[in-house]
């Protein structure tokens, strides 16, 4: 309780927590918000574009109008509302599941490391070294490109994401769990009898939550982001569905004749990015000990004063 009220005290946390909270409402509502404004996130309009200056939307604001309350798309015409709500689907989905490999993945590596024989614990930490070396997104980007493109895209870019960048929550479980290794109530498991097993699923696990879920909630933007980027870069979700990094990707060439189809969704990327950075770091604030510590001296010089 301590923990949530400080959380609760920080208002930026609190305002960050109320924009994820609306973003994810809205995406989960975007099929109804398709049914209310009567548009197919997917349905070509070619009346509602220039033709003759290259498919430029017509109207102001990139065609906005009582039908298409955030105007259309440039070339094609398609509604830009409903493809922005379907776009934050797939980036929270991806962002959220790769997030979810990283930390499976690396809690069960990091806590064999710390665990296991010195063997075991070298392998897994060159493995470690060699993921944490490589670039994400040049290796992301080879991986999706050799894969046949009847896998679900959604799906692959999790599995992509997930199982190259779980080395950094693999070394933070591994050095954390040396440290509780050498504690007393590890130790007086141990001389009880109790498997490794049993030892990392009730000894460990309990004290490793606060440092996973810390590093679990700075990650997602950074997922996010990776996403974005290969979905950019041609890789990631293939159209007709819907992303935030393949819209900026094709808004590129309209940005002088239709600013606002940039704008939207980059728009969209950075708050969601910088609303999950917030949020993130007021749960390590949270999280930390050694914070609650300096906040109950800091409280105590201000009553003795």
């Amino acid at each position: 309780m301590r923990r949530v009220r400080r959380l609760r005290g920080r208002p930026s946390a609190l305002a960050a927590a109320a924009v994820l909270a609306l973003l994810v409402l809205l995406a989960l509502a975007a099929p109804l918000a398709a049914q209310l404004t009567g548009q197919d996130p997917n349905a070509y309009h070619d009346d509602l574009v220039d033709s003759a200056r290259g498919g430029v939307p017509l109207g102001p604001a990139g065609g906005i109008s009582a039908d298409h309350w955030l105007g259309v798309e440039p070339g094609t015409g398609r509604d830009l509302l409903t493809r922005l709500l379907y776009g934050a689907r797939i980036s929270l989905l991806v962002a959220l599941g790769a997030t979810a490999v990283q930390v499976l993945v690396g809690l069960a590596a990091g806590i064999a490391a710390g665990l296991g024989n010195r063997f075991t614990g070298a392998v897994l930490g060159r493995i470690t070294d060699v993921l944490i070396a490589l670039p994400m997104l040049v290796l992301g980007i080879a991986l999706t490109a050799v894969v046949p493109p009847d896998v679900p895209r959604p799906l692959l870019l999790v599995l992509v994401i997930g199982l190259v960048g779980w080395g950094s929550v693999a070394r933070l479980v591994r050095a954390q769990t040396l440290a509780l290794c050498g504690l007393d109530f590890v130790a007086a498991a141990r001389l009880a009898g109790n498997g490794t097993l049993r030892i990392a699923r009730r000894e460990l696990l309990p004290s490793l939550a606060a440092p996973v879920i810390t590093y679990a909630a700075v990650q997602i933007p950074s997922n996010m982001v990776a996403e974005a980027s290969l979905s950019f870069l041609g890789v990631g979700v293939k159209p007709p569905t819907p992303s935030w990094g393949q819209m900026l990707s094709t808004a590129q060439t309209w940005f002088r004749a239709d600013p606002a189809y940039v704008l939207l969704p980059a728009g969209l990327l950075f708050t969601t990015v910088l609303a999950f950075t917030v949020l993130g770091d007021a749960v390590r604030t949270a999280l930390d000990p050694r914070e609650g510590s300096r906040l109950r001296v800091g409280t105590r010089k201000e009553r003795s004063a």
